[in-house]
């Protein structure tokens, strides 16, 4: 494997470089704002620049354009033009959370999923981690952001809310997080639409109407959103058992109190 220079020492570029070193590669870095990006060792044959997504294209700027070079950045939402003028340049976004130096070089090489885009030469990096490609256009790039933000940070919002709800009726969150795993596991088995059990699957308005009265108010909006997300599903699983058209506005459901519960 060539050698790589990791420029950024937040919690990204320090995950990558210790995964890459633990995998035996010769890693330089990660590297912050002091150093030098005009002296880059010749040796150096791939640079990965793991800043935040608006010093990318000015760090790519500042470094010396080679043929025999590749530059990368980690971005998740930003194309390989963010890498001009470099002739070979490519995307390599990790999905997986990065919470710690350790836990996120662990992560980085157990498997998981990596989108690349670009030079072709990134997925060997993949490959090095032990870790599966998906291509992901730059034209599709911001989309794929989204649908990982929303895997990942939405879900963790989402537990802050299960977590407020339960305090207010003295429960700790502990006690909601096998659900939610098995709820996930599945998703992963079954598909969203199969997953979805409780009130929103079955109609059970009343039920929901409860619910509401009884969060805080401060609460309500979030749970109006949840049940709102749940009805797409819903809709959308009795469309395609019926085989019917996507229908393209979905009907107000409102509670006995006369509230919308999904506005």
């Amino acid at each position: 494997m060539a050698q790589v220079l990791i420029i950024g020492a937040g919690r990204a570029g320090s995950s990558l470089a210790r995964a890459l070193r633990d995998v035996g590669c010769d890693v330089e870095g990660p590297v912050g704002r002091g150093y030098d990006l005009t002296t880059i060792a010749a040796a150096i044959t791939t640079i990965v620049i793991a800043t935040s997504d608006d010093a990318i294209s000015s760090v790519a700027a500042k470094i010396p354009s080679s043929e025999r070079r590749l530059v990368v950045h980690l971005s998740g939402s930003l194309g390989v033009d963010a890498l001009a003028p470099h002739p070979r340049r490519a995307s390599l976004h990790p999905l997986v959370p990065l919470p710690t130096t350790e836990l996120g070089a662990q992560r980085l090489t157990s498997g998981i999923t990596f989108a690349v885009a670009g030079d072709t030469q990134v997925q060997e990096l993949v490959s090095v981690l032990r870790g599966k490609v998906l291509d992901v256009d730059d034209d599709d790039r911001v989309r794929y952001h989204a649908a990982a933000c929303v895997a990942a940070n939405h879900v963790v919002a989402l537990m802050g809310h299960v977590e407020r709800i339960a305090a207010s009726a003295g429960l700790p969150l502990e006690a909601f997080l096998d659900l939610t795993r098995a709820a996930v596991d599945d998703v992963a088995r079954f598909g969203p639409r199969n997953a979805l059990t409780g009130p929103v699957s079955r109609g059970d308005w009343a039920t929901l109407d409860r619910h509401v009265e009884s969060l805080d108010p401060s609460e309500r909006a979030s749970y109006r959103a949840g049940v709102g997300l749940a009805l797409e599903l819903v809709a959308t699983r009795d469309q395609l058992q019926q085989g019917d058209d996507p229908v393209e506005e979905l009907p107000e459901v409102r509670s006995a109190s006369g509230a919308s519960l999904v506005g």
